[in-house]
């Protein structure tokens, strides 16, 4: 524009103008008001009475690597059309911050886009990153390193905002597992008021975008948790989250479900197992060295066998129903060795999954739906 008025001053040439920026300003509104024509379905808005959901971000790399999942009856069938007719009914998906591949926003519209065909409302992982965002890494996106503080707040603000307005998810997780905060070092814990005010902006963000959305904090494990979210209690969110892996967060379903009921009654939030899993075996399937792989990593009354897999998780959910808890989530379902028995960049998680190592699915897939009995609404 400025170049235009450099150049041209007369009337006519101003008259144009003021066409140009009519039409301009009439073309976005159109495209706008189509986008808000066919807004997401209430079904989709809403958090179920007890969500029994699986993280599958996965999934397209799994697809385009060429496996052939099946269905408990040994028949090929996509692993969302698998999990939906068994009960699950949420999908949790993560986005990480950068413009296309990989858990990018745009992949993750389109994965949400599927999920919806099988009714399932999307929870959000949101890392603020570029990469893997946990308790022990949480890297500023490559495009926000050198931002000031205010700067960065706004971005935190802007980019929620976009993608709770995309995705329209029924839940958001502002981070992931950010036991000492996130956007480091900015945003670590050691600098506790800074955490809270970016943490503020995220929540704001998605507030303006999508008030339908529920928000969740998400701490990885037990110990600490009273802490951390004592520590947050200033902030407007609606949901605990917490990951529990007996490997890393103890072997007592006893002390998981004092937990839940204590930060259920303390801070009268809901409250999520955001993560968990368990194996079926001890073994692998491809030479990517795995996660666990021994019987002192595991529960003793749950052996790593399919019926223990299954056994653990109906006694997981009979614990947070039990507890007061609202649900659970179960992390590297369909995260397979898609890439052969040689592979060193396959899966670290393949005796975790619930496909087995012939890509059939295991008997834990019924859990997503035979266990509603043992579950408190309260």
């Amino acid at each position: 524009m400025c170049l235009l008025e450099k150049r041209y001053k007369v009337g006519i040439l101003n008259k144009g103008l003021f066409v140009f920026k009519f039409s301009i300003i009439f073309f976005v509104s159109f495209i706008s008001c189509r986008r808000d024509s066919s807004p997401i379905p209430d079904e989709f808005l809403v958090v179920p009475a007890f969500v029994r959901a699986a993280d599958l971000s996965f999934l397209p790399e799994m697809r385009q690597a060429g496996v052939k999942f099946k269905n408990r009856g040994g028949q090929l069938e996509d692993p969302l059309k698998t999990l939906a007719t068994n009960g699950m009914n949420m999908i949790r998906l993560r986005v990480w911050h950068r413009a296309d591949g990989k858990y990018s926003l745009r992949d993750t519209e389109k994965l949400a886009s599927e999920a919806r065909q099988f009714h399932l409302p999307v929870w959000v992982s949101l890392h603020y990153s570029d990469t893997w965002a946990d308790p022990g890494t949480q890297i500023k996106p490559s495009s926000w390193q050198d931002l000031d503080f205010n700067l960065l707040k706004d971005s935190v603000y802007h980019y929620t905002y976009r993608v709770a307005s995309t995705l329209k998810p029924s839940i958001l997780q502002i981070g992931n597992e950010i036991n000492s905060g996130f956007l480091w070092p900015d945003g670590h814990i050691l600098h506790h008021d800074q955490m809270i005010a970016l943490l503020a902006e995220g929540i704001r963000g998605c507030r303006d975008a999508s008030p339908q959305t529920k928000i969740m904090l998400h701490y990885a494990g037990l110990s600490g948790s009273s802490v951390f979210f004592d520590a947050s209690s200033t902030l407007d969110y609606d949901f605990t989250g917490l990951s529990y892996y007996p490997i890393w967060h103890g072997k007592s379903l006893a002390e998981t479900g004092a937990v839940i009921q204590r930060l259920k009654n303390t801070f009268k939030k809901e409250v999520l197992i955001a993560e968990t899993s368990y194996p079926f075996t001890l073994d692998w399937a491809d030479y990517t060295n795995n996660i666990l792989g021994l019987n002192t990593q595991i529960i003793p009354s749950y052996p790593a066998t399919p019926e223990g897999q299954l056994s653990f998780l109906q006694a997981l959910g009979q614990t947070i129903g039990q507890s007061g808890g609202r649900g659970w989530c179960y992390w590297g379902a369909e995260w397979v060795a898609a890439y052969g028995p040689h592979s060193t960049h396959g899966s670290s998680w393949e005796n975790q999954a619930l496909w087995d190592f012939g890509f059939q699915a295991l008997p834990a897939i019924v859990n997503f739906g035979s266990t509603e009995e043992y579950f408190s609404e309260n």
